[in-house]
């Protein structure tokens, strides 16, 4: 690629900081290197798997006592594949359940598998799937929820309003991650960081947890922050790191393409 090329791009010179964990980090860096940006990929968090899988293996034992089963991630959909497929089981144990995605990365990932999702909402947060469900969950309903161990209430909560017995079941674990600590904070310290990334708010908590909060302020002045979306941005606002980017919709590609926005039309 000729130099004029490269440089007319327009993350051309900018470094970003993707936080997300490694395994799920390929295709955002993928669309920020296409734009022409240098992507330091710094995990904040790593998904591994819940302390038991008793719980799960055992709803997922009788997956046709429920009405709903509900995925909030793509990383939920991937470890009920996987534990159906370690018990000798398929997509179709889920045959008879109604499903919801929380947005389309995730429901791709369910289609991919041979799901379709019934229910994805328009806004890809809990609050607004808890909406698109309201009119459809009856009382008495049972909800199957395979999530993270550490995911927010609102969802389960509300379901609970509804009237429908919610099992919440951990499928995964997210743990800070502090393996390159020393790489980041050089980089942020030597100023080589343009913009830092945020897919979630457990990126935010563990990358904030690294630093005293003097030293946060300190290290990011002057460096764009960027959100995934609002449940994440206000995660960001409470360690005091103002949003400067963040999609419309709320998904990687969607980010991807506002942080190049900010820096296009600022050429």
């Amino acid at each position: 690629m000729s130099p004029e090329l490269t440089t007319t791009r327009p993350l051309a010179g900018r470094v970003i900081l993707v936080t997300r964990a490694r395994e799920q980090a390929g295709r955002f860096a993928a669309l920020l290197e296409e734009a022409g940006g240098q992507v330091l990929l710094v995990p904040t968090i790593a998904i591994e798997p819940p302390e038991s899988w008793t719980r799960l293996d055992d709803a997922l034992g009788r997956a046709r006592e429920y009405h709903w089963m509900i995925f909030t991630s793509v990383n939920a959909v991937d470890m009920v594949r996987r534990r159906l497929e370690a018990a000798g089981a398929g997509v179709q144990t889920l045959a008879g359940c109604r499903i919801a995605a929380i947005g389309p990365a995730t429901a791709s990932a369910l289609s991919t598998w041979g799901l379709r999702p019934e229910v994805i909402p328009d806004a890809y947060v809990a609050e607004a799937l808890v909406d698109r469900l309201r009119p459809l969950v009856r009382p008495g309903e049972r909800v199957l929820l395979p999530r993270a161990a550490e995911a927010r209430e609102v969802l389960a909560r509300e379901l609970r309003g509804m009237g429908a017995v919610v099992d919440e079941v951990a499928a995964y674990h997210t743990r800070p991650a502090r393996e390159r600590v020393s790489e980041l904070r050089a980089a942020l310290v030597g100023r080589r960081v343009d913009v830092v990334s945020f897919t979630s708010s457990s990126t935010v908590r563990s990358f904030a947890a690294l630093f005293e909060a003097d030293e946060l302020r300190r290290l990011l002045a002057g460096v764009t922050v960027a959100c995934i979306g609002p449940i994440t941005r206000a995660t960001a606002a409470a360690h005091a790191l103002p949003t400067h980017v963040m999609p419309e919709t709320y998904t990687i590609p969607a980010l991807a393409r506002a942080i190049v926005a900010y820096y296009d039309a600022r050429r």
